[in-house]
């Protein structure tokens, strides 16, 4: 009898479930898309129940995929989520309003009064400053501004748990993902009772918590039969999409990181520590695995200012666009680019700050801001590691996914930039198959995530740093420093500039 397990990866933009086999491969999967609403500028919702549907259909067609041997059964099942989205449920369970998304911006003044009441609290306990995409800046919104909304809601969850309750009838929050809700007590892995008193929030409001392998119950018979699955099927929590990421591609002891390139990109770092502090520097939760923690700075207009750049240039597709770049040397004749397209996170936390060409004359062609776009994004990831390094910490190797993972010369770059040894997935799957390791996990197939990991997670070619590129980028990473600073003053006039043209 060939045994599987499902992971199902419940993103932004749409849901992908993997069908994986006692071998870590791959026998099925499946995906659907759904709509994102933006009601005013800066606004990012979804409807919850456009998650349930495309999520059922895409299990009913993972069950009816050719080609599976007869007699398969499915162990267990658990989810990767989008972090930091507000589904606020009322006394039926059900959603009182689109969930409002961690890419939505309009709760900066919901932060600045989280800092003003907690203080430095606030980073003793969660780890982590008081930034738009969390999930309490958006619960304060709500209070405020849709009070009616507010009063009839008796509980709050994430993106996947809510897919998960409507599977199950079951309701969790995994640890991983309630650290980046901001009231999660990170060092004692609990709800913070201090953050709750201090901002006038019931305890009530919080859901049970649970581990990452948790079970959390089973699937419901009716949904069973709807998907052609068991209706015994074993259900575990799952995680924040960084930490499904990071275990999908074996980040699991000290020593490793993880460069994922997507939108925004991660230099993420497994932790084994709860009272390693970065001073609000990077990002730190609780990880996916049992125990542990992970760290992580964000650039955000990574694969986005990859993609910006291909538009601009005619919507050439990758190959083109990046042909030749691997032939220019490092530097690419002397041209920088910031990739502020979107502002940035890590390390500055400026959403005003916008990305620039420095250097750039008559010499250059495609194929040097080619190269000066792949290096200024991986410049901008090097900051994270920068502050590792500030911090004592010994990183030595990295794993790296996502669009930077897909061209060689970048896999190159990131290698000589880092001055680490860059290795890629030969079966890269992101975090669904992270979520589907924590099922196999949670099922019992393995003591352990590391030992799923061995058998599930296939590295691929390692890419060595070379001494002379190397050297390149240590003379040329402290003038990308300088770029923001030079750059900050300008992008804030010419954001007034265009305030003014759009009130005209």
């Amino acid at each position: 009898m060939s045994e599987f397990v499902i992971g199902i990866d419940l993103g932004t933009s749409a849901v992908k479930v993997l069908l994986v086999g006692r071998d870590g491969r791959i026998a099925a999967e499946a995906s659907r898309e759904y709509p994102l609403s933006s009601p005013r500028p800066g606004w990012s919702e979804q409807r919850p129940e456009d998650w349930v549907e495309a999520t059922l259909a895409a299990l009913g067609e993972l069950s009816a995929a050719p080609g599976l041997p007869q007699g398969w059964t499915v162990e267990g099942m658990s989810f990767s989520g989008q972090m930091h989205g507000l589904v606020l449920l009322g006394d039926d369970l059900k959603p009182l309003r689109p969930a409002i998304l961690w890419n939505d911006t309009r709760t900066t003044a919901q932060c600045r009064e989280i800092e003003r009441i907690l203080g430095t609290r606030l980073h003793d306990i969660t780890r982590n400053p008081a930034l738009e995409g969390f999930t309490l800046p958006k619960l304060l919104w709500v209070r405020e501004q849709e009070p009616e909304t507010f009063a009839q809601a008796r509980v709050f969850v994430l993106p996947k748990d809510y897919v998960r309750l409507r599977l199950t009838g079951e309701l969790h929050m995994d640890l991983s993902d309630a650290a980046g809700t901001l009231l999660l007590d990170v060092p004692n892995r609990r709800w913070s009772s201090e953050v709750l008193q201090a901002l006038d929030l019931g305890a009530e409001l919080c859901p049970p918590l649970v581990e990452s392998t948790g079970q959390t119950g089973t699937l419901l018979p009716e949904l069973a039969e709807r998907t052609g699955l068991s209706g015994q099927l074993r259900v575990y929590a799952g995680g924040a999409d960084n930490a499904c990421g990071a275990i999908g591609a074996g980040i699991l002891q000290e020593g490793e990181a993880l460069c994922s390139i997507g939108t925004s990109g991660v230099l993420l770092s497994y932790e084994g520590e709860q009272d390693r502090d970065y001073g609000g520097r990077v990002h730190f939760f609780n990880h996916g695995a049992p125990g542990a923690f992970y760290s992580m700075g964000v650039t955000l207009g990574a694969g986005y200012s990859m993609s910006w750049f291909k538009r601009v240039m005619g919507g050439a597709d990758y190959s083109e666009l990046l042909d030749g770049a691997g032939d220019v040397p490092p530097g690419s004749g002397g041209l920088l680019f910031a990739p502020y397209l979107a502002g940035e996170r890590t390390p500055y936390a400026d959403a005003d700050i916008r990305g620039s060409f420095i250097g750039l004359d008559g010499s250059h062609r495609r194929e040097h801001l080619a190269r000066a776009v792949m290096e200024g994004i991986t410049f901008s990831l090097n900051d994270t590691l920068t502050i590792y390094r500030e911090a004592g910490r010994d990183i030595r190797s990295i794993v790296s996914i996502g669009g930077g993972a897909k061209n060689p010369d970048w896999l190159q770059i990131q290698a000589d930039l880092f001055g680490l040894p860059v290795t890629a997935l030969e079966n890269e799957q992101g975090p669904g198959l992270g979520a589907a390791m924590l099922a196999a996990a949670g099922s019992g197939w393995f003591p352990d995530l590391a030992s799923c990991a061995a058998a599930f997670v296939r590295r691929g070619r390692t890419y060595e740093p070379r001494p002379e590129a190397a050297a390149s980028y240590r003379e040329l990473y402290p003038l990308y420093r300088q770029v923001y600073e030079a750059t900050r003053s300008l992008s804030a006039g010419l954001g007034r500039f265009r305030a003014g043209l759009a009130q005209g």
